[in-house]
This record gives C-alpha cells, sequence and structure tokens, in this order.
C-alpha cells in the first residue's frame, strides 16, 4: 500500500517553515509559502505551539470525486494526483475537502493540492510529519 503525510508528534515542530518551503520551491516551484500544499499555523498567541494542516490521503477522495474536469483524480493508495491543465478553477474540489486542507491559489487558478510525494517530510528537522502506512481512512473507507 502507498505511504501517506502523517503527522507524528506536532509538540516537536517549531514554526521553522521548512517544510512549506520546501513544498513551495520543490513542488509548486514558488518562493512564496502560502503556495504549499500544507501549511503549519501557530494555534493562538505567543506561548502556543502549532498546528499542521495537511491532507489526509482519503482512500476515496472527495475533492478528487468533486471535480467534473478530470484534474484531481484519486491515487493508489489515497489522497490525489493534480493535473493542472484540466483544471477550471471552479473550487468544487475545494468545497469537498473534508477537512479543509485543500488551498486555492489565486493567480494560478488552481487548487494548491497535496499529492502526498513527501518532500516536506525531507526538510523537516524534527521529524514531525512521516509518510508511512495508513493508520485509518477520514472517510471511513
Amino acid at each position: 500500500m502507498a505511504k501517506i503525510l502523517q503527522v507524528v508528534d506536532m509538540y516537536k515542530c517549531i514554526g521553522c517553515y521548512s517544510c512549506m518551503l520546501a513544498c513551495a520551491r520543490t513542488v509548486k516551484n514558488s518562493l512564496a509559502p502560502s503556495r504549499a500544499a500544507m501549511q503549519i499555523r501557530t494555534a493562538g498567541g505567543f506561548q502556543s505551539r502549532f498546528v499542521a494542516e495537511i491532507c489526509l490521503g482519503c482512500i476515496d477522495a472527495p475533492c478528487a470525486k468533486a471535480c467534473n474536469w478530470g484534474a484531481l483524480t484519486v491515487r493508489a493508495g489515497g489522497g490525489v494526483r493534480f493535473n493542472p491543465k484540466k483544471c477550471s478553477g471552479c473550487k468544487d474540489c475545494i468545497d469537498a475537502c473534508i477537512v479543509d486542507v485543500l488551498y486555492f491559489d489565486e493567480e494560478k487558478k488552481h487548487p494548491l493540492a497535496c499529492i502526498q510525494c513527501g518532500t516536506c517530510v525531507k526538510f523537516c528537522p524534527h521529524n514531525v510529519i512521516v509518510m508511512e502506512e495508513r493508520k485509518y481512512d477520514p472517510t471511513g473507507n
């Protein structure tokens, strides 16, 4: 079975954003961390920790089902593949994401879909996120 992104221990996260920058630069060809397909955010305030907003790699991805153009397709083992040439920019996939972690790139007019490539994992200095076998499916499948 294919591996998917998993958060191991958010308490180790120091908010360096290396994972976001790696995704944005390596996968999305951008220097803007806002273009990353995964986001690290503060939980609020100066004393709080961080939260990871990452694709859960649904086996029966609702975002792909909502795409009538074939731009998002289900990836074997969970998650999606994305073909920007087929994307209409309709945002139906954004609305269909059950955990609200599919972001829209207003400049390119398409979703910033996580393709479960693991680039972010390679750049996380504290092993907060890893690629591993699925533990559960958020859609219940």
